[in-house]
């Protein structure tokens, strides 16, 4: 059964959420526990967004990836897999508000890297974000109940982005800034 793609008007609590998420999934997954990052559009101040929490754990290394898993099944987590084949393993916590999405990745991980580096940049550009909240919005709307075909339609906007930061990092680092 197809599920509604359902974008909601930025939530002020889900910094704190996440918070509360991250100090479970630290105490849940211990020393393998490398970083826990806010990611996704509930990460951006002002961001319309699916009412899911993502994140992103980086564990110490391969090894470390079957007993996270274990652990956040045991959880409650339902595995997701690693759809696209770059080492991250995806995992989704239903029956609590909001939903939560856990990412395994390790360190190095591009995925990752590109997630902090879109994040970022919306963070401190304005006008991208306003620009990426109108795409999810006409997305959304385009396709309701698709959200695999939602998705791949922002793929061409988050790498433009991911693409800029990365050069402006590039060129922030020639110059010594």
């Amino acid at each position: 059964m197809a599920t509604l793609v359902e974008i909601v008007p930025y939530d002020p609590t889900w910094p704190g959420r996440h918070l509360e998420i991250e100090g479970t999934l630290r105490q849940l997954l211990g020393a393998r526990v490398v970083a826990v990052d806010h990611i996704g559009s509930t990460s951006i101040p002002g961001m319309p967004a699916k009412p899911i929490i993502d994140i992103d754990v980086t564990v110490r290394g391969m090894p470390d990836i079957a007993a996270a898993s274990a652990s956040l099944i045991d959880a409650g987590y339902q595995p997701r897999g690693n759809r696209y084949h770059d080492d991250v393993w995806a995992f989704m916590l239903h029956g609590v508000e909001p939903k939560q999405r856990v990412y395994l990745c390790l360190p190095e991980n591009e995925t990752h890297r590109q997630r902090l580096v879109f994040r970022d940049y919306l963070r401190s550009h304005e006008e991208s974000a306003k620009a990426y909240a109108a795409l999810k919005a006409r997305l959304a709307e385009a396709f309701r109940y698709d959200g695999d075909r939602y998705t791949a339609e922002k793929s061409n906007f988050i790498n433009e982005i991911v693409s800029r930061a990365t050069q402006l990092g590039a060129a922030g680092k020639q110059t010594g800034t």
